[in-house]
């Protein structure tokens, strides 16, 4: 795998020039949020995360949709109110740190991104629930479910082990090239973003991966910026692409829901998804990538409902 630094100049070569245009994205106020948090928080302390929150019955445990790296509580809304109208249950779905409307933080280890969700849950009366993540999202799931068992009532982990692979190993090469872009501000927001596809295309072939990476770029005080914290991704993308030691399991159920055309779970990683999750039952959505709810919604859908029943 190409190590950050070394890929950043590499692309910085072919993408033009060496000074990027972009800032960091003050942040968006949320209805769902009793009150702002700063952009920039130091230490691990928890951040207040961005989230929206469907209604349904309380009776049964609510689902909490966690999105992968560069993605946003966006990437679910449309799986998450297809969840809400056949389940009649509450769905949250929620933006990671530096990720979204939520805050940037130095830090991002899946320890602060679990304890920042040990904090919500609470917050919003809503544990136990049926915890679904989507690749780092489901490394934050598996993290939280092993640390705080009793907050989670199922687990749900989307297409992502407790092992590396070596398909995650272009996820340096994604940061570097938004890194080493520079769109011109006079632009409008559409023309920023067939620019910066434009760009992009010379070093990323999949159009879906390129239009995951250009929700990130929005028009802030007449200025295009990333909204996503590149600074931290960059300095923690090792500890990302890895999952922390744990000795402990998790007795509940667990589904790990893999993408038919996904090399992220391998056989060789199945040992250690039973080791920490004993109760863990595979199962595979055919013709779906990594971005299984974006290439197969209503097959994902049919797969949390069957787990659920």
């Amino acid at each position: 795998m190409l190590c950050w630094a070394r890929a950043w100049r590499l692309l910085r070569r072919g993408l033009g020039p060496s000074t990027p245009s972009f800032s960091r994205v003050p942040v968006a106020p949320s209805s769902s949020q009793s009150s702002a948090e700063p952009r920039s928080v130091k230490g691990s302390r928890p951040v207040r995360l961005s989230y929206k929150l469907l209604d349904g019955e309380a009776a049964s445990p609510p689902l909490v949709l966690l999105h992968g790296l560069f993605g946003s509580k966006n990437n679910f809304n449309s799986v998450a109110n297809s969840l809400a109208q056949q389940t009649s249950r509450k769905v949250l779905i929620v933006d990671a740190r530096n990720h979204g409307d939520s805050p940037h933080s130095p830090d991002m280890s899946y320890e602060a991104m679990s304890q920042d969700m040990q904090d919500l849950l609470p917050q919003l009366g809503l544990g136990p629930c049926v915890l679904v993540g989507h690749s780092m999202g489901g490394r934050t799931a598996m993290l939280l479910a092993l640390q705080r068992p009793e907050l989670v009532d199922r687990l749900i982990v989307v297409d992502i082990s407790p092992l590396e692979s070596t398909s995650s190993s272009n996820f340096p090469n994604y940061i570097a090239a938004l890194r080493a872009m520079d769109i011109p501000d006079e632009a409008s927001l559409s023309r920023a973003r067939k620019l910066a596809n434009e760009k992009l295309s010379s070093v990323i072939q999949s159009v879906s991966i390129r239009q995951l990476l250009l929700t990130n770029l929005v028009e802030v005080d007449g200025r295009f910026v990333w909204r996503v914290n590149l600074d931290a991704l960059a300095q923690h993308i090792d500890k990302i692409m890895d999952f922390p030691a744990r000795q402990e399991s998790y007795s509940g159920p667990a589904l790990f829901l893999l993408g038919g055309n996904s090399k992220f779970v391998l056989p060789s990683h199945h040992p250690e998804i039973r080791r920490l999750f004993p109760r863990a039952q595979m199962q595979t959505v055919p013709n779906a990538s990594h971005w299984v709810h974006s290439d197969r919604p209503q097959d994902f859908v049919a797969a949390v409902r069957g787990f659920l029943a």
